[in-house]
């Protein structure tokens, strides 16, 4: 949440020529309703089963570049699902202080909505503190604080990507 993936994933498949699929996007164009409604009106273990099968139909097909949510990573089954793929894992990794500037202004985050600053920021905490073990399987780590250009991430991650595709 707030790292950049939407961004730069876009910029990266860009420089790929290849299509850019965010999951969130593609879960909101199937169901019709906002990751909000599905959030307040299902419940998060309703979202994670329809985010599952959004990985799966993005991860089918050509090559792409695929944003995952925040809280995909939180399930195995979702890692076995990319893994098995042979998909090329990033993560865009930021403090928790980080995260709450880039989104506290946000109304669409179901995870935050309601909360004050402070919440937020103790929310984000310890969400990364549950996630941070399975976000550090990913095949790169990139540190997104401070003033990280997403055009200087993106040609960073494009530059690691054609390495490991052409080694």
């Amino acid at each position: 949440m707030g790292a950049g993936k939407s961004k730069v994933g876009r910029l990266v498949a860009e420089q790929l020529t290849v299509p850019f699929v965010d999951t969130d996007d593609l879960i909101e164009a199937r169901t019709g309703r906002s990751i909000a409604d599905i959030f307040s009106t299902d419940g998060e273990a309703a979202f994670r089963r329809i985010e599952t099968e959004a990985i799966v139909e993005a991860l089918s097909g050509d090559q792409k570049v695929i944003a995952l949510g925040g809280g995909a990573a939180t399930r195995e089954e979702n890692w076995e699902i990319i893994e098995r793929a042979g998909a090329f894992t990033v993560y865009l990794k930021a403090s928790p202080s980080t995260i709450l500037e880039r989104v506290a202004d946000h109304t669409h985050r179901p995870l935050l909505a309601g909360l004050t600053r402070d919440e937020m920021l103790a929310k984000i905490t310890r969400m990364l503190a549950e996630r941070e073990p399975r976000y550090e399987r990913a095949r790169l780590v990139i540190p997104t604080n401070n003033t990280i250009d997403k055009h200087a991430m993106a040609e960073r991650v494009f530059e690691i990507l054609r390495k490991a595709t052409t080694a």
